[in-house]
């Protein structure tokens, strides 16, 4: 299994008639592309990339944070905004928003755009302040 998938998810975004629409529980069109899929799809508009860790699970972090990095050197992405998520913030021994910029080393980033948001899918925690993200550039 690719170490993404088991230390965090990133979702791209694309302008592709290939995403569907999603499914019924999710809000906004998208679709889970490896970054084979991703290099192979030359003509895919690419809005923002999202990148969910799970913020209590710190021994994944390395991992999600070397995927993250590698997936950032893709020259497809140059530029493009990222939007990183710490799910499960509603547990206690969750990282805050700053220990996981510096466990992701966010602030190595450059030449885009980085936001970083810690919410919980199970309490609604931040998905307002997260799909006011997401409308933003969805306009652009």
């Amino acid at each position: 299994m690719n170490a993404i998938m088991d230390a965090g998810t990133s979702e791209v975004s694309l302008g592709s008639d290939r995403c569907g629409r999603g499914t019924a529980a999710e809000s906004t069109p998208s679709c889970m592309l490896s970054l084979e899929d991703f290099e192979k799809d030359e003509m895919a508009l690419t809005v923002h990339q999202r990148f969910i860790v799970d913020s209590a699970d710190r021994a994944a972090l390395p991992i999600a944070r070397d995927e993250l990095h590698a997936l950032l050197e893709k020259s497809v992405l140059d530029g493009i905004p990222l939007l990183v998520l710490g799910n499960k913030s509603d547990l206690e021994d969750k990282l805050s928003v700053d220990e996981l910029i510096e466990e992701m080393d966010l602030r190595a980033v450059s030449h885009r755009e980085v936001s970083c948001y810690g919410i919980s899918a199970k309490e609604e925690t931040n998905l307002d302040a997260v799909l006011q993200w997401l409308i933003a550039r969805a306009s652009r």
